[in-house]
């Protein structure tokens, strides 16, 4: 077995539950913005996330959910205009502090760095939504903690498709045999396995009913010491992620 070099990382609901109270009245405060009837309540969103990338969820939400709107001969520069209306209302969200980091996430990030495994970022978001959470809920110099981040329109095809993750591996000049991926979503695992990456799963209240066939583990989170993980495809387990408890996994 290759020796454990790398773990990376997706961010939307895997570092922080940033759908449901971060991106989605994010999206809605740019409609409001642009003068769109437009309103993604929870439950809508949770269908919308089925799609990945910002923008191709609202052509989608178009296509499927309001087939009364006349779209503009500039829908597609509208729709780029709304993504950054949307970006700008979320990194501002993010500045006050609103979107904490899953549990036991920054404990395994530090853990990991203490360790000397190289952290990095596989993510559809945009890069100024990554570095704005990894400031304002990691640390000031959160960004700097990776050595890779792979966001945004990088690479064309959005997850499920492996690109972003086989793009992170060429910049770090890994195989997958050696990095370890964290995903909270089937897209994700799919992207990730895809890439050839063992997977860990975190899942939210968005994805807990998603297919995870052939994770490494299924998680309820990260867990912390005396607030342990429920473990999903295992009952029988419980604890905390850090690097010995990845090791063992790999080498089961």
């Amino acid at each position: 077995m290759s020796e454990l070099k790398a773990l990376l990382f997706d961010v939307d609901g895997t570092l922080a539950d940033t759908e449901r109270d971060g991106h989605r009245p994010a999206f809605n405060a740019a409609f409001r913005e642009f003068g769109l009837d437009w309103e993604w309540d929870v439950e809508l969103y949770g269908q919308l996330l089925e799609v990945t990338g910002g923008k191709e969820r609202m052509k989608f939400y178009v296509e499927r959910f309001r087939p009364d709107y006349r779209k503009p001969a500039d829908f597609d520069d509208l729709v780029a205009e709304l993504h950054k209306a949307k970006t700008r209302h979320y990194t501002e969200l993010l500045a006050q502090g609103g979107i904490p980091l899953r549990p036991g996430v920054k404990r395994l990030l530090e853990e990991a760095r203490a360790a000397g495994l190289i952290l990095a970022v596989a993510t559809t978001t945009t890069p100024e939504n990554v570095t704005a959470l990894l400031k304002h809920s990691l640390a000031a110099d959160g960004a700097d903690w990776f050595a890779v981040i792979a966001a945004g329109d990088i690479v064309p095809a959005k997850k499920p498709a492996p690109d972003i993750y086989l793009w992170a591996l060429q910049q770090l000049g890994l195989a997958p045999e050696q990095c370890l991926a964290f995903e909270d979503s089937e897209n994700g695992i799919r992207a990730a396995r895809g890439a050839g990456l063992k997977t860990v799963v975190t899942v939210n209240e968005y994805t807990r009913d998603h297919d995870f066939t052939g994770a490494l583990a299924v998680l309820s989170d990260l867990g912390e010491p005396g607030a342990p993980y429920r473990r999903i495809d295992a009952a029988d387990e419980a604890g905390y992620v850090d690097v010995a408890r990845l090791k063992g996994w790999l080498a089961a």
